[in-house]
């Protein structure tokens, strides 16, 4: 098998899976392990895999996206400590906005308000998460709802977000890097991301350590934007000092 093909499949596989390891991929393509880390590496080069320890994750970018039934079933565990960890940042914020994503509805369902809360949002998880929380108020965002991620965006979320000043917000994203900020695969996404970063006092990311040194299509914030940054202990404490450096603190959950 010729290298150009090898590479479709490994890429193939790592988006259906999510992730693909050497050990497994060097047994069925018949190749030796190395010949697996040279095809991983050209893949990382051409900016489509992440590459971890063992292993790669796809990155999302313009030609792909996963979609919320995939995100609702992989590194839960480590998404729940990362939800914990940032709804303990709400330190008295009444206007909160929560975006799309599997973490950010669990920081949805983590939030413990002392006293009302209002909580905007266009994922319609996050907002079914709070809808019965006593001491919430959730205003959900209007406009196009995307299936992939069963959120809302274009002109109609922008201009209520226009009419909003907010005390914080959680925010995700499908790539976070120090070259080239916090990004997303699709413009309309970025485009309310991006107003959202504009409408907050102060900000805060959630995100699994594989988002870490990622890179998608559309950039909607700096890191520097960002007050704190939470992920989990995939993230290894070097890592975690570097995009310090940049101005927000780094908590692995």
């Amino acid at each position: 098998m010729k290298a150009d093909e090898r590479q479709r499949q490994i890429l193939s596989r790592a988006r259906a899976d999510g992730r693909v390891d050497v050990v497994s991929l060097a047994a069925d393509l018949d190749v030796a392990a190395e010949t697996v880390r040279r095809d991983l590496r050209e893949l990382v080069d051409r900016g489509v895999l992440q590459r971890v320890h063992g292993g790669a994750y796809p990155v999302e970018s313009a030609g792909f996206e996963s979609n919320i039934k995939h995100r609702s079933t992989s590194l839960v565990a480590e998404k729940r400590r990362i939800a914990v960890a940032a709804a303990e940042r709400l330190h008295g914020a009444e206007t909160v906005y929560v975006d799309e994503g599997v973490t950010p509805q669990f920081v949805a369902e983590a939030l413990r308000p002392e006293g009302p809360l209002t909580v905007v949002t266009a994922s319609l998880l996050a907002a079914g998460a709070l809808a019965e929380n006593p001491n919430v108020t959730v205003l959900l965002l209007g406009g196009r709802l995307r299936g992939r991620t069963l959120a809302t965006v274009d002109h109609w979320a922008l201009r209520m977000l226009d009419d909003l000043v907010l005390d914080l917000a959680f925010l995700g994203a499908n790539g976070i890097s120090r070259d080239h900020g916090l990004t997303t695969p699709d413009p309309a996404v970025a485009a309310v991301k991006g107003r959202v970063v504009q409408r907050a006092r102060r900000r805060v990311f959630v995100g699994l350590h594989t988002k870490f040194g990622a890179a998608s299509f559309c950039r909607f914030a700096e890191i520097s934007d960002f007050e704190v940054l939470v992920t989990d202990t995939g993230l290894s404490p070097s890592e975690a000092r570097r995009f310090s450096v940049l101005g927000p603190q780094v908590v692995r959950a």
